[in-house]
């Protein structure tokens, strides 16, 4: 299927960034290198005051691709829903495109995003994307964050080679009308502010397709120390998403927070009975589950099996850590924030 010329609809890419001078180059560059045609792109790139020569090096790439409509935006609150709320406020497309400084648009993504709208009649339109790495230790977190034993049945983080309708996608391409019958990002949720409109999105009736021929990149957090914080932030905001919307988007965000209150109890236990068995067997079993998904996961690539333990002891401990931590520094506040008649979509 091609696009008639004369029907593409005009697009904004909303690019929120903060210090990201290794990947703003690959990332803003592959945003500056899409068949869709220059003139029906608006791109606008937010920047969250960085302190490293990410802004210097966006104006560099302005001056090699003088042909796209690009603009910097000053972002004063620094976190990403304040950016792109900014963004939005500025934009002028009809589809909207969410895309991060960590990712690497294929060339065609803008195109196929618009196909996929067009064809399905969805809401919002994204695919699965490919985790990756630069050093060893990345490309072990990289591999990690795609398994299902690391990050649980998230269908974008997968190989997807069939459309469907899923929860949430990544670098999601929405129809205007979305923002204006829902609102835009809730500015609180520093983590997790896509996910929270993802839900919002599928409570009023909108629907999420997921085409494989949506493809981007993703570079991975290079340390098992930003992994922790990056995760430990998705847990302890998740408890805020799931307050704000009250339901929970999917019972796999639960695991790891029942998994580490399971050991914190048998830890418990072992001391009051005096009995380190309490603790040991869930923690042996944990353990040898891990080693097992450990091989699977690097198949043939053995060496990486070292990187993968510790890579996914992070995921689990970081994230359920966070999510109890967050049911505590929010145990007073309200459940349910949703209105007795929430807004419906209707394109």
């Amino acid at each position: 299927m091609t696009i008639d010329q004369f029907e593409m609809p005009f697009v904004t890419l909303i690019m929120p960034v903060r210090n990201e001078a290794a990947h703003i180059e690959g990332s803003l560059g592959s945003l500056l290198t899409q068949t869709y045609p220059a003139e029906q792109l608006q791109i606008l790139v937010c920047d969250g005051q960085s302190t490293d020569d990410t802004r210097q090096r966006i104006k560099a790439l302005n001056q090699v691709h003088p042909q796209y409509d690009l603009r910097i935006i000053d972002n004063p609150k620094r976190v990403m829903p304040a950016g792109f709320n900014l963004g939005f406020r500025q934009a002028t497309g009809e589809i909207i495109i969410v895309v991060g400084g960590h990712c690497h648009l294929t060339a065609d993504y803008v195109t196929n995003c618009v196909k996929a709208l067009k064809t399905t009649g969805a809401s919002c339109v994204g695919g699965p994307i490919v985790t990756t790495g630069m050093t060893s230790v990345a490309k072990a977190i990289a591999l990690a964050q795609s398994s299902r034993f690391g990050v649980g049945g998230v269908a974008f983080r997968r190989q997807a080679t069939q459309g469907q309708y899923v929860d949430t996608v990544a670098f999601g391409a929405y129809r205007r009308e979305v923002f204006d019958q829902i609102g835009i990002l809730d500015e609180e949720l520093v983590r997790n502010q896509d996910d929270e409109f993802n839900f919002r999105l599928t409570q009023a009736g909108g629907k999420i397709w997921l085409d494989p021929s949506i493809q981007s990149t993703y570079y991975s957090r290079a340390t098992l120390q930003k992994l922790w914080r990056q995760y430990f932030d998705y847990g302890l905001y998740k408890v805020r998403v799931i307050q704000k919307r009250g339901a929970v988007p999917s019972w796999r965000h639960l695991v790891p927070g029942a998994f580490v209150l399971t050991l914190l109890f048998s830890l418990l236990l072992s001391i009051g009975f005096n009995n380190s068995n309490w603790i040991l067997l869930p923690l042996l079993s944990y353990c040898l589950a891990t080693l097992a998904a450990a091989f699977l996961t690097a198949g043939r690539q053995w060496t990486l099996v070292f990187g993968l333990l510790p890579a996914f002891w992070t995921l689990h401990f970081a994230y359920g850590t966070g999510f109890l931590y967050g049911l505590w520094r929010w145990r007073k506040h309200e459940w349910s924030r949703v209105p007795k008649v929430a807004p419906t979509i209707s394109l």
